[in-house]
């Protein structure tokens, strides 16, 4: 039977954004005997914690399974994954990260014998489609969508997490499908929409957000290691937000597109190499995953500190109070 809590933690995508604000607060927690940071490439020694081990590993490496030996590891959280791919990423070197990377984790996992697994997936995993649900609940289908490589690597990836929930049932398994997260620190693709002089909508679509705020994710984190629960659940705030009421919370305007124009702006964009996008975001946009939390607050225990629009008020303060005001004045359409 498992520990009743966790005692020795090891994190992969230790400095990432979420990795750098999980590893601060297990650095913190007395009850944990030992606390071993992993990223692909050395911390920075102003970035390291005191009582923290800190090492280079890629989550490719088949010696991670040593690893995991050597410092006698009972849990592993599995952050590490492409968010945002560089200007000279391929998709085949995302999918060795993301999938092969996890295929290399869970098996190191299941030879060194770890009690508890927690990954970090995305609501991304149920791709961006048409047909969904008003509010997507975890029994809910995984689709992805292929041309989005993390929303397919994330449905590959839990794909594979639920076979081994079966072949290797010893391993318990905290999978978290994370929204759209907001922070103090946080700069991600939705937030650069959210600071264009005024919001680009499709005609027709609502286009709704959930928030999650940084601690939120983090103590929710927390929560599952200290308390062993297992389960896949949807990590999110209470409430959405559609994409009109962003742009009143955020004093900006709208333009309204239709769809057939916006597809082929963005098509002839990113042939022209003016823009980073190309039509397929316009599913992204027009389709939003809209995650249901209850899972999270009955099952697991856990209850968010802030709402979705709870995260986006305090979003927009913590930016005016960093001096680089996110909202304008202008005039709502």
């Amino acid at each position: 039977m498992p520990q009743a809590r966790a005692r020795r933690v090891l994190v992969t995508g230790a400095d990432g954004f979420l990795g750098r604000s999980l590893v601060a607060a297990l650095a913190q927690r007395s009850s944990l005997d030992a606390v071993v940071a992993t990223d692909v490439r050395p911390v920075p020694a102003e970035r390291r914690l005191s009582g923290v081990v800190y090492l280079a590993q890629d989550v490719r490496d088949p010696t991670l399974a040593t690893l995991l030996a050597e410092h006698a590891i009972d849990t592993v959280v599995h952050l590490a994954s492409i968010v945002t791919p560089g200007k000279q990423s391929s998709r085949e070197f995302e999918y060795s990260v993301d999938v092969l990377g996890t295929r290399n984790v869970l098996e190191a996992c299941v030879s060194h014998g770890i009690q508890h697994l927690l990954v970090s997936s995305s609501g991304a995993a149920y791709g961006y489609h048409a047909d969904h649900p008003a509010w997507l609940v975890e029994t809910d289908a995984l689709r992805g969508n292929e041309v989005f490589a993390y929303a397919h690597h994330k449905r590959l990836v839990e794909e594979m997490l639920a076979q081994y929930r079966s072949s290797a049932p010893q391993l318990l398994q905290t999978v978290f499908r994370i929204g759209t997260i907001l922070g103090e620190g946080v700069d991600n693709q939705i937030t650069a929409l959210f600071e264009k002089p005024r919001l680009l909508a499709i005609q027709g679509s609502e286009s709704p957000f959930v928030f999650i705020w940084d601690t939120d994710v983090t103590g929710a984190m927390l929560h599952a290691l200290e308390h062993r629960r297992a389960g896949c659940f949807n990590v999110a705030g209470d409430g959405a937000l559609p994409l009109r009421a962003i742009a009143q919370r955020l004093g900006k305007p709208v333009r309204n597109l239709p769809a057939a124009l916006l597809k082929a702006a963005l098509a002839i964009g990113h042939a022209l190499g003016v823009s980073r996008y190309g039509p397929e975001q316009l599913d992204f946009l027009r389709y939003r995953p809209v995650l249901l939390n209850t899972a999270l607050k009955t099952q697991l225990g856990y209850v968010p500190a802030k709402t979705s629009s709870q995260a986006l008020d305090a979003f927009i303060a913590a930016r005016a109070a960093q001096g680089r005001p996110i909202t304008g004045s202008g005039t709502r359409a």
